[in-house]
């Protein structure tokens, strides 16, 4: 994607960088149906044969995953860096002597100008949503203002949109083998060369099509 996306995107942050909607912490919904689990704090892996453009090698950290629907955050499509001086201004947090650009990914089709903050289980606000023991998303402007005074998480990745299902729209594209599952990695979430996400975690799949 290009350079001016992700300037829109910053701008538009300002306007979206709040609690997500319908969220919160939210746990699971009940059991899943039989022959069925929740993907919460798993890895959604883009099989080779996946149709949809938007989606082709990807690899979605599962925030959310109940008979509501899913929510997930793509940690692998990079679409360029952004001052963090920029970021924050366009969230009303103008700060001096903040240096510097960070990595900015794209995390899904849906509401492309809304921002979050993938990032180490170390940090946490009240707003934070825990996927896993390892893992959180924040998706308010404080968690920026805390990473530019370095009092954030330890590791932390800014995603613009996000990734959603209705209510068995997931279980449906899963039956249709568009995905492989994994265990989350938060090696492979915040260290890892982006073009080597999906390949490694192909190759830790325990679902197999």
């Amino acid at each position: 994607m290009s350079v001016r996306y992700v300037a829109a995107a910053a701008f538009l942050l300002g306007l979206a960088f709040s609690a997500v909607p319908e969220l919160g912490a939210k746990a699971p919904a009940g059991d899943p149906p039989p022959g069925q689990r929740w993907l919460r704090g798993q890895f959604l892996i883009a099989a080779p044969t996946m149709g949809d453009p938007r989606f082709r090698g990807t690899v979605i950290l599962m925030v959310r995953h109940d008979a509501d629907g899913a929510f997930g955050i793509v940690v692998n499509r990079l679409i360029g860096r952004q001052k963090l001086s920029d970021i924050l201004e366009a969230v009303g947090a103008k700060l001096d002597g903040i240096e510097g650009s960070v990595p900015v990914y794209a995390g899904g089709p849906v509401q492309p100008g809304r921002g979050f903050v993938v990032h180490s289980a170390d940090y946490r606000r009240p707003e934070s949503v825990t996927v896993d023991g390892r893992v959180s998303m924040t998706s308010t402007r404080e968690i920026l203002v805390d990473i530019a005074h370095d009092k954030g998480p330890k590791k932390w990745l800014i995603a613009f949109g996000y990734s959603g299902w209705g209510p068995g729209q997931l279980e449906s594209e899963m039956a249709r083998n568009d995905w492989f599952t994994a265990p989350e990695d938060p090696a492979l979430v915040f260290d890892m060369d982006r073009d080597k996400v999906w390949d490694a975690a192909m190759a830790r799949r325990t679902r197999d099509l």
